[in-house]
């Protein structure tokens, strides 16, 4: 199995697989309607980001690249976006519309590919392409190093005195490939029970 293929490679990973427990099915759209999930989740709760883009589907009747091209600023910002998420979704709904950005077509390629295509579009930085590629397209060995959450649950499932950086933790991540996904996935569960209090001992 993928997780203990991942363990093989470092047996530090084992403990936090066990506090862990079952990995969640976190898996979104593909296509505009997925992107844009991503870009207004992008630094709220998640409760935040369900609440708004409940208010972007009864106001677009569904979140599509034309539908949010077709919209007025007002409109999109009464469902609670910001500017700068309304600029973005605007932009990758343009990119995908004069097809600039395939989104279909990034299946086909290797993660870093992708993600260059993807943050080639204005609006779309690494952590946005990364988190549609793991979730929208499963795409097994992407690792977004940027996103706190992964950098926390690494600091304590590995008893570091500090949050490591994106630097640091994309390094560490390098001897997870080829599932570096899957341990994205590993470290986010493990961080959830980490924050509600659960066995989470360091390593």
């Amino acid at each position: 199995m993928p997780l203990a293929a991942l363990i093989s490679l470092d047996p530090a990973l084992a403990p936090l697989a066990v506090a862990a427990g079952e990995l969640p099915d976190r898996r979104i759209a593909r296509g505009y309607a997925g992107l844009a999930w991503v870009i207004i989740g992008q630094q709220i709760s998640v409760a935040a980001a369900r609440a708004i883009h409940a208010r972007c589907e009864t106001a677009l009747s569904a979140i599509t690249a034309e539908a949010v091209a077709g919209a007025d600023d007002m409109t999109l910002k009464a469902a609670g976006l910001s500017g700068p998420k309304i600029r973005a979704l605007r932009s990758v709904a343009e990119a995908v519309t004069s097809g600039a950005l395939d989104l279909a077509g990034l299946a086909e390629l290797e993660a870093d590919e992708a993600i260059a295509r993807m943050v080639a579009v204005k609006g779309i930085g690494p952590w946005t392409a990364e988190v549609y590629l793991l979730f929208a397209l499963e795409h097994p060995d992407v690792f977004p190093a940027g996103d706190l959450a992964l950098q926390e649950a690494a600091r304590i499932g590995f008893g570091l005195e500090a949050r490591p950086s994106p630097k640091a933790l994309r390094e560490r991540a390098e001897v997870w490939r080829p599932y570096r996904g899957l341990a994205a996935r590993l470290l986010w569960a493990y961080y959830r029970v980490a924050k509600q209090g659960r066995d989470a001992t360091p390593v």
